[in-house]
């Protein structure tokens, strides 16, 4: 079987060519895949600064600089997979409610091939449509959740559905299974001293950025791999979850975050999990500085591709 392999540097300029992540194919369907690339322009669901919904455009720009070959682990999940780009979900602009539909239909449909889909984001609302069309295949998931803040909030403003809410509403809908649920990078001020004890109280594991200073996470991670066990897992990363200093474009900065480096230690910990899709939300171009956001987004994305299953590691 021949795989979809991106476009080289070396072929065609890293500024030219399509406009697809890492410049693979485009596709209409995950007909045929193991894996894909959705863009979900949406941020109806943001709470302060705006600018998600050009996350997709910025991040695949970005993309042209990765190469197809993991250096650290090894992993080439473009000679073991058939992966494409299926281009963006047509969100409704003017109705966050409809939008939540359209997008957990477009998942329907992925699921229905049984891809894995990797999720450009958007703003953070958009992992309960996801996991609503995720969970019909696999039932409650287990999820690897990297993020400053919670998203446990019952209501904002009065609504049920924003980027500050979903894993409420995941655990209400019982579309993840909570003791294998880990939240890490938390941080900063709350709204209540116990504005973190909420998704503890529901068997969470919840890992403060505190815990996290100064140290490397790749012990974290054999903890995680070990909870989480055989199940599915579903990797869902706010781009907040690190520090300012590494991803200014982004909506509600926290200081006090994730180094880079760590964010990498954290998905190549999921390696060995049984990955079944992931996110990487809320960056927020017109906040970027020279790209540096949406390039360590792409970067994540990529990954993320490299802890599925079928991913093969080369030798020499």
């Amino acid at each position: 079987m021949e795989f979809n392999q991106p476009i080289g540097g070396n072929e065609l300029p890293r500024f030219a060519g399509p406009g697809t992540m890492m410049r693979l194919p485009a596709n209409d369907s995950a007909e045929g895949l193991d894996a894909c690339f959705v863009g979900v322009p949406f941020d109806l669901g943001t709470s302060h600064r705006g600018g998600a919904r050009f996350g997709p455009r910025a991040i695949r720009a970005e993309s042209t600089m990765i190469r197809p070959y993991n250096m650290w682990t090894r992993i080439s999940p473009f000679d073991s997979l058939q992966i494409a780009d299926l281009g963006d979900v047509a969100i409704n602009t003017f109705n966050l409610l409809k939008s939540v539909d359209i997008i957990e239909k477009a998942y329907d449909e992925i699921t229905r091939f049984g891809a894995a889909p990797f999720t450009l984001g958007g703003d953070h609302t958009i992992v309960l449509p996801i996991l609503r069309a995720l969970a019909k295949k696999h039932g409650p998931v287990g999820v690897v959740h990297v993020d400053a803040h919670a998203d446990v909030n019952d209501l904002m403003f009065g609504e049920k559905i924003a980027h500050g809410t979903p894993f409420r509403r995941l655990v209400e809908e019982s579309l993840v299974n909570p003791g294998r649920v880990v939240q890490i990078g938390l941080r900063t001020t709350g709204y209540a001293a116990d504005d973190f004890d909420w998704p503890r109280e529901q068997g969470f594991r919840v890992v403060q950025a505190e815990n996290c200073w100064h140290k490397s996470l790749t012990p974290l991670m054999q903890e995680v791999r070990d909870q989480l066990g055989d199940g599915p897992v579903y990797i869902s990363f706010d781009i907040d979850g690190c520090d300012p200093a590494y991803a200014p474009g982004t909506g509600t900065l926290e200081p006090g975050g994730l180094t880079s480096a760590q964010a990498f230690e954290i998905v190549r910990g999921c390696r060995g999990l049984n990955i079944i899709g992931g996110d990487l939300v809320e960056v927020s171009p017109p906040y970027d500085h020279g790209g540096i956001t949406a390039s360590l987004a792409a970067n994540l994305l990529y990954e993320m591709l490299c802890t599925l299953p079928g991913a093969v590691a080369r030798d020499d």
